[in-house]
This record gives C-alpha cells, structure tokens and sequence, in this order.
C-alpha cells in the first residue's frame, strides 16, 4: 500500500516512467483534458520526478485547448475536441510550449454523460509527439470503465505506457 491518492497500479507505472526516461535523458510534457492532470499528479508522486517532467498542461476546455497550446478552432470544430487531429494539435502545441523531447495529448470522454453513437462514453485519444519529428502517432481508445474514474484510471495507464521510452 502507498501513501498516494492514486492508485497503486498507476504509481509503479510512473515510476518506470520517471525511472527511464531519466536514464534516457528525455523531458516529458502533458497535455491533458480528461484526465485533468491526473498523469502529471502521477509522475510527480515520483522522487527525482523534476529530472523529466518539464511541465502539464490541463486544457479541459476548448478555449484553454486553443490558448495554451495553439489548437486551431477549425480543427476542434471539423473533428471535435476529442478527435485524432485535436490530440496531435495538442501534442505538439505541448511541445512548442515547453522545453520537452516528448509530449503526450489525451482527450476523451469520461462520463457518466457526453457519449453518442460515434463518441461513446469512454472514448479516449492519445496522442504522442516528438521533438523534431512530424510522424503523426494519435489513437482513440474506448476504455472499458463502468465508471469515471476507472475510464479517468485508465486513460492515465494508457498515457503513461506513450512516455515510457
């Protein structure tokens, strides 16, 4: 049992997060919607966590997705903020914000409402950019989570996972 809030499947998870990227040098940067910062509370439940986390970013809002990281109106109203353009257009205004070599974007829908027949509840984008590299590398998911939380838990996993090295 740990002392964190979090759960303890998250935190051994971070700590592999923090634990190798340090060992490869890399800074991460997130930017989170529905997980409201839930990554970055992990990584820094971490000792030595400062060596690899530049910085979070938690866009909840579309207003905020579009101020802090630069995403285009045009792509959140063409594809919607939970959408593979938007969690690119996130991941790469994470970058262009912060000092990292990575930035991982997650956008999604943790209910209990907000679904519909194209977007359940569940639905969630990732996202992965690197420094210097224009490869798109974006996913949506559909957790399997009855409720918020565990849709919240493992959208947070799924993250994670995208920063190890």
């Amino acid at each position: 049992m740990t002392s964190s809030l979090l759960p303890e499947d998250v935190i051994a998870l971070a700590q592999r997060v923090v634990t190798e990227n340090a060992a490869a040098g890399r800074k991460l940067a997130l930017a989170e919607s529905c997980t409201g910062g839930l990554v970055c509370a992990a990584i820094t439940e971490i000792a030595g966590s400062s060596a690899v986390l530049d910085r979070g970013f938690v866009t909840y809002s579309n207003e905020a997705k579009r101020e802090m990281l630069d995403v285009q109106e045009d792509i959140i109203e063409t594809f919607g903020a939970v959408s593979p353009a938007t969690a690119w257009a996130m991941a790469q205004g994470a970058l262009k914000h912060s000092d990292a070599d990575v930035a991982v974007a997650i956008s999604g829908i943790a209910g209990p409402d907000g679904g519909t027949d194209l977007k359940p509840v569940g639905t969630v984008v990732f996202a992965r950019a690197f420094r210097g590299e224009e490869e798109i590398n974006a996913e949506q998911k559909l957790m399997d989570g009855k409720t918020r939380a565990e849709i919240r838990r493992q959208a947070t996993l799924v993250a994670l996972e995208l920063l190890l090295p």
